[in-house]
C-alpha cells in the first residue's frame, strides 16, 4: 500500500482509514492513480453542528487517508467558504488531530458562496503548477448563494483536469444532484441532456460541460456513514471521468 509506512509513522490513528481507502481504490481500478486531493468545507451558519460534533474533522481525516495513496507529499489543501472563500491551507498527516477545529476558529460564519470556493481551488491548482489531476472533495449542507453561478462555474472548469466530488451533509442537498446531472457535450456535437429541474430550467442556457467532471454523494448523518461507503461515493465516477478526460484531451 503506497505511503502506508508514512501513515504509520506520522498518523497511526489513520491506518484503518488508509486501509479502507486502499481497498476502495483497488475496487475502482484506481490503484495507480496519482492526483492532488483538495478539501473544500462549507462554513455557513447551518454547518455549526457538524463542526461541533466532529463530522467535519472526520471528513478531513478521510481525505488525508485517501491523499496518502494518491499524492506523494500527503498534503491536502483546505479551503473554507462562507460569504467568501479562504486561502488554501495545507493539512498534513502529522498535524491532523483537531486541525479543523484549530483552523475554522479563524473563519467567519456566513452564507454559502460555492462559486468563490471553486474559483479558489482553480487558482491554487494553477499556482501550484501541478502535473497531476486533482480530486476536489467539496462538502456542503445546502443550496449555495448563487445556484446558476455555481453551475456555470462547474461547466466552465470542465476543461481542466479537476474532478469535483461533492459531499452533502444533512437532508437539503438536492442541488448537488442537479450539479451532477448538468449537460455534457456529446461526442457527435449534439446536445447533452438537461437535469430535471422543473418546467423553468434555470440551467437551460448554460454551456455544456466538456466532460462529466462531478459526482454527488449524500451523507444524511455523516458520522453514521461507513468509511467504505464514503470512499465509494467519492471515487465511483472517477474512472469514467478519467476515460472521458483522456478522450477529450483534458488529460
Amino acid at each position: 500500500m503506497p505511503n502506508m509506512a508514512k501513515v504509520e509513522r506520522e498518523a497511526p490513528g489513520l491506518i484503518s482509514l488508509a486501509k479502507t481507502a486502499a481497498v476502495t481504490l483497488e475496487q475502482h481500478g484506481l490503484t495507480d492513480l496519482r492526483a492532488a486531493v483538495y478539501l473544500v468545507l462549507d462554513h455557513s451558519l447551518s454547518m455549526r453542528r457538524y463542526y461541533a460534533d466532529g463530522s467535519v474533522q472526520r471528513l478531513a481525516e478521510q481525505a488525508l487517508a485517501l491523499c496518502a495513496h494518491l499524492d506523494d507529499d500527503g498534503v491536502v489543501p483546505l479551503v473554507f467558504f462562507s460569504n467568501e472563500a479562504s486561502r488554501a491551507r495545507p493539512v498534513r498527516l502529522a498535524n491532523h488531530r483537531g486541525i479543523v477545529n484549530r483552523l475554522h476558529q479563524t473563519q467567519e460564519w456566513g452564507s454559502t458562496n460555492l462559486t468563490a470556493a471553486m474559483r479558489a481551488v482553480v487558482t491554487h491548482y494553477h499556482e501550484s503548477q501541478a502535473r497531476v489531476p486533482a480530486l476536489v472533495i467539496v462538502q456542503t449542507d445546502g443550496n449555495p448563494n448563487f445556484r446558476r453561478s455555481a453551475a456555470k462555474t462547474l461547466a466552465e472548469v470542465s476543461e481542466l483536469p479537476l474532478f469535483w466530488s461533492f459531499v452533502g451533509f444533512g437532508p437539503r442537498v438536492e442541488f448537488l444532484t442537479q450539479l451532477d446531472k448538468l449537460p455534457v457535450r456529446a461526442l457527435d456535437g449534439g446536445p447533452g441532456a438537461l437535469p430535471n429541474c422543473g418546467e423553468d430550467n434555470e440551467f437551460a442556457t448554460l454551456p455544456e460541460r466538456v466532460v462529466d467532471n462531478a459526482s454527488a454523494f449524500h451523507a444524511v448523518e455523516p458520522l453514521a456513514t461507513p468509511d467504505e461507503e464514503l470512499y465509494d461515493g467519492l471515487l465511483r465516477e472517477v474512472p469514467t471521468w478519467l476515460d472521458a478526460a483522456r478522450t477529450r484531451g483534458v488529460l
